[in-house]
C-alpha cells in the first residue's frame, strides 16, 4: 500500500507586507504550508481547525492538490486563526502587526481512524502537550517528526523534551536548537537534541539552507538560489513537507537511511524555494513534480565536486 501522512498544526488567514507588496488575506498555517508540500510525494491528511469564514475557495487550495480535507473540523460560529505580519527590507527581519488564536485557541486535535492509521506523522508547530496526545495516538506511524518555536522552549521546556523523546525527527529552526538546548554552537546543540531521542535533528537555517545531524554524521544544503524572494512566511513548514512528503513516498520497512534523507533535504529545500517566490501559498499550491525535480538537481550541480589533493 501507498504511504500516508498525516499532519497536526495551525490553518490560518494570514495579511502580508514586503517590500514586493502586500496582501491583505491569504491561506496560510504551518499544516496548510506543509500539506501543499508533502501532497505532491505522498497522501497527506490534514488535522486543524477552521471557523465559518473557512470556505469553499480554501477547501479548493487544498483538494485540488490531493490533500484530504476530512479531519479539518469547522468549528460553527468561529473564526480562523489570523496572522498579520511586515517584513522589512531585510526579509529576515519580520515584525508581527497583530494574531488572533480565534478557533485555534481552543484547540484539542481530532483524528479519525484514517488519519491515526498514517504510517508517517508531522506534528507542526502546536502546544507540545497536544503534540503527545497526538503521537499517542498514532501507533502505526514508522517516521515521525515534529517542529516546535521558543515560545515552547520558554514556558513549556520539559514537557517539550518529554514530546522530543517520542518522535524520530526534530525539525526547528537553529535559534531555537542553541535555545532548547541552552549551547551556542549548533554542533554541539544537535548533539545534545540528538541525545534527546530522536535519530535526526534538522536545523532550518532560513536563506543559508539547512543542516541535518544524525548518527552517521552532518548533512548540510545551503538554500536553493533564488533572486525572486517575495514572502519568505511558511518557507520552513513547506521545507518539511517536503522533506516528510518524500520520506513517505520512498519508505521501506526500516527506518529511512542516509541516502534518503539526504535526498528528501534536497527536495525540502527546492519547495521551500519556490514558497518564497510569491505570496503565502500562491506558488507552492500549482508548482509540479517537474519544476521541483529540475531544481533538485540543479541543487545537485551546484553541491557536488572532485576532490584534487595538492600534488
Amino acid at each position: 500500500m501507498p504511504s500516508s501522512l498525516t499532519v497536526v498544526g495551525s490553518i490560518a488567514f494570514d495579511a502580508v507586507e514586503t517590500p514586493a507588496g502586500s496582501r491583505p488575506r491569504l491561506l496560510g498555517g504551518s499544516a496548510v504550508h506543509f500539506a501543499l508540500a508533502s501532497a505532491l510525494f505522498a497522501e497527506t491528511r490534514v488535522v486543524g481547525p477552521v471557523g465559518d469564514d473557512f470556505g469553499e475557495a480554501e477547501y479548493a487550495v487544498l483538494r485540488d492538490r490531493g490533500v484530504v480535507t476530512d479531519d479539518i473540523e469547522q468549528v460553527a460560529g468561529g473564526r480562523t486563526f489570523f496572522w498579520s505580519g511586515r517584513y522589512a527590507r531585510d526579509v529576515n527581519q519580520r515584525e508581527t502587526l497583530q494574531t488572533d488564536l480565534n478557533v485555534f485557541e481552543a484547540f484539542e486535535p481530532k483524528l479519525s481512524a484514517a488519519s491515526a492509521a498514517a504510517d508517517h506523522l508531522f506534528l507542526a508547530n502546536i502546544q507540545p502537550d497536544l503534540q503527545r496526545t497526538v503521537r499517542e495516538q498514532c501507533d502505526a506511524a514508522r517516521f515521525t517528526a515534529m517542529d516546535s518555536m521558543n515560545l515552547w522552549i520558554d514556558i513549556a521546556h520539559a514537557s517539550l523534551v518529554r514530546t522530543i523523546g517520542l518522535v524520530d525527527c526534530l525539525i526547528v529552526n537553529d535559534a531555537e536548537i542553541k535555545q532548547l538546548t541552552d549551547e551556542p554552537n549548533l554542533v554541539r546543540a544537535a548533539r545534545e537534541a540528538l541525545a534527546m531521542g530522536p535519530s535526526v535533528v534538522v536545523a532550518k537555517q532560513g536563506e543559508y539552507g539547512a543542516s541535518m545531524f544524525t548518527a552517521d554524521g552532518v548533512f548540510a544544503l545551503p538554500a536553493f538560489p533564488t533572486a525572486d524572494v517575495v514572502d519568505p512566511t511558511g518557507a520552513g513548514d513547506t521545507f518539511a513537507g517536503g522533506f516528510m512528503g518524500y520520506v513517505a513516498a520512498h519508505a521501506t520497512d526500516g527506518p529511512p537511511d542516509d541516502e534518503l534523507l539526504r535526498r528528501a533535504m534536497a527536495h525540502g529545500t527546492a519547495l521551500a524555494s519556490f514558497n518564497v517566490e510569491a505570496f503565502g501559498t500562491e506558488r507552492t499550491a500549482t508548482v509540479t513534480l517537474d519544476e521541483v525535480t529540475e531544481r533538485v538537481d540543479a541543487l545537485g550541480r551546484m553541491t557536488t565536486f572532485a576532490p584534487q589533493p595538492v600534488a
